[in-house]
């Protein structure tokens, strides 16, 4: 029985998440071949369907237009790859291009209406949904501190995220008097049957203390009561394991292929 919900939310998944939501900030989507990449990100990005349909030597040439036409502007870029892609070879041969794999993720799928839970957070710790520019800000310190690297691109792309779509972004920070202690963000897409769970990062010493499981459950919560029945994640090795205990299913696996000039 739970085979048969994974195949049927991997079907899914396939049907519907294999786009991008154009970013704002004057980004944009652009289509090569079955392809669809983002022009004027951070960095630029790539995904495509399920099977590519071109192998071999055309597909050799795909992936190099791709990293060539970012080279020309300077630009890293990210080509987002599942567990269960078709050509199978497709990451030896972006391999073999020059990309180089990031730490893989495990994709997972829940229903909103079953996650959906009033929020229990530490004494002293509040919930806020934030737009402001200087909040956007501090979250992006924050997960630089968490990450120990710059994010301070996050403030951007959030900023361009709200103002692009409003009523489809929700970031979310807990904090703990001035200090944002944990932020998390929610993305719906018009005519779409998932909600994305993207953030959930946690400041060290506030680990262990419910507040990502917190987190998902306010979101479950915004997600059940517009009418969205599925949240989906790429989670990291640490996260993995609790979402699955909230009640995600694993349904695949993702990892970033990232060429760099």
């Amino acid at each position: 029985m739970k085979d048969n919900l994974i195949d049927e939310l991997r079907a899914a998944y396939d049907a519907q998440l294999r786009g991008v939501t154009p970013p704002g900030g004057g980004a944009r989507i652009e289509n090569d071949g079955p392809l669809t990449r983002v022009v004027g990100w951070h960095r630029g990005f790539v995904t495509g369907p399920r099977d590519l349909g071109v192998y071999g030597a055309e597909l050799d040439a795909l992936i190099a237009r791709q990293r060539d036409f970012y080279a020309a502007r300077g630009e890293a870029v990210e080509w987002k790859t599942r567990g269960h892609d078709l050509p199978a070879d497709l990451t030896d041969r972006l391999t073999a291009a020059g990309f180089v794999a990031e730490d893989s993720e495990t994709v997972l799928v829940g229903r909103s209406a079953e996650l959906a839970a009033d929020p229990v957070l530490p004494d002293g710790v509040a919930l806020r949904r934030v737009t402001a520019r200087s909040d956007l800000q501090r979250i992006a310190a924050m997960e630089s501190t968490v990450w120990g690297e710059d994010w301070s691109w996050l403030a951007d792309d959030l900023s361009a995220r709200i103002e692009n779509a409003p009523e489809n972004t929700v970031v979310l920070v807990a904090e703990a008097g001035a200090e944002v202690v944990c932020a998390a963000w929610l993305v719906f897409k018009d005519g779409i049957d998932f909600a994305g769970l993207w953030g959930g990062s946690t400041l060290k010493e506030w680990r262990g203390r419910g507040i990502y499981r917190a987190m998902v459950a306010h979101r479950a919560q915004l997600a059940a009561a517009r009418g969205v029945p599925y949240l989906y994640v790429d989670a990291s090795a640490d996260s993995a394991p609790i979402l699955t205990r909230l009640g995600l299913h694993a349904v695949t696996t993702t990892t970033p292929y990232v060429w760099s000039p």
